[in-house]
């Protein structure tokens, strides 16, 4: 009897772990086959962006390209400049707005308007970018009859805050509650708590919200292609039409010049950079602050 119960006991115990096996195989096996994309993508854009890298293709502007005169066609320092200047401007309006929306939705997460605004918010999250585009041309570049940077600005604040309220009203959420209990006793009133005290223990998260927000609005195309226009030359006004390296990239690769379309590919891989630089910065601020 004892020999019995042994030996099911002991089928058992192989069953689960050649189980184990298999679904930790099938596991790492979907993971690599997951990464393929990515390594290839990478592994491509580097190699089709490295050769147009060099010290004039950051410090030179747009320079005419002639058929049959050798030379090259200058850099892309105007279109970093207008890229910096279009996301920045766009993180200094989404920031306070994606901000104040998580702030509401995680302090008063039961009421019928947070349910509403959060609603939005996943919708919004999920427009199609040219979507936010077309809306931002026929309601800004279209009535002002400019094209501007301000406008693509605006377009990609748009396409920025809710990530910012999500991550917001996430990393507030994680907040003990006993801290805001313990504030309360003391008599603090609740706006003076959450600014003084929540806000503060959850601000390493919110600021990765907003380096996520803005990583996504660096690479977008589609919103700037019907409102910035494009400039070549470098400019600094916001209020006027600009270049940016998502839209030089989309414009270059149309070219029939060759060291177009490898600048094309160069701003690309500038491209990557920035966002999978902004992406490993996220992630270890997140680890430091969970250690």
């Amino acid at each position: 009897m004892f020999d019995t119960v042994a030996n099911a006991a002991s089928v058992r115990y192989r069953r689960r772990v050649w189980v184990n096996r298999l679904m930790l195989g099938l596991t790492i096996g979907s993971t690599a086959v997951a990464l393929v994309p990515l390594v290839l993508i990478l592994s491509y854009v580097v190699r089709q962006g490295v050769g147009a890298l060099s010290v004039g293709f950051f410090t030179e502007t747009f320079r005419p390209v002639t058929i049959g005169v050798a030379g090259g066609a200058g850099g892309v320092l105007h279109a970093i400049v207008g890229s910096a200047l279009i996301v920045g401007a766009a993180l200094l309006l989404a920031t306070p707005l994606g901000v104040l929306a998580g702030i509401y939705l995680a302090e008063y997460r039961s009421g019928p308007a947070a349910t509403v605004i959060r609603f939005c918010t996943d919708v919004l999250s999920a427009m199609p970018s040219i979507v936010v585009g077309v809306t931002a041309y026929v309601l800004i570049v279209q009535r002002t009859r400019q094209f501007s940077g301000l406008a693509g600005s605006i377009a990609l604040a748009v396409l920025m805050v809710p990530v910012i309220t999500r991550t917001t009203e996430e990393i507030l959420q994680l907040v003990p509650q006993s801290v805001r209990e313990a504030a309360a006793a003391l008599g603090a009133p609740r706006w003076w708590t959450t600014l003084t005290v929540v806000l503060p223990a959850a601000l390493g998260g919110i600021a990765t919200g907003v380096l996520l927000a803005m990583a996504r609005a660096a690479g977008e195309t589609a919103p700037l292609l019907v409102t910035v226009l494009g400039n070549n030359q470098l400019t600094f006004d916001i209020f006027g039409p600009m270049q940016a390296l998502p839209l030089l990239a989309y414009r270059y690769t149309e070219q029939p010049f060759a060291v177009l379309n490898e600048q094309a590919w160069g701003a690309a891989l500038i491209l990557v950079v920035l966002v999978l630089g902004t992406n490993i910065l996220v992630r270890a601020l997140t680890r430091r602050r969970a250690g």
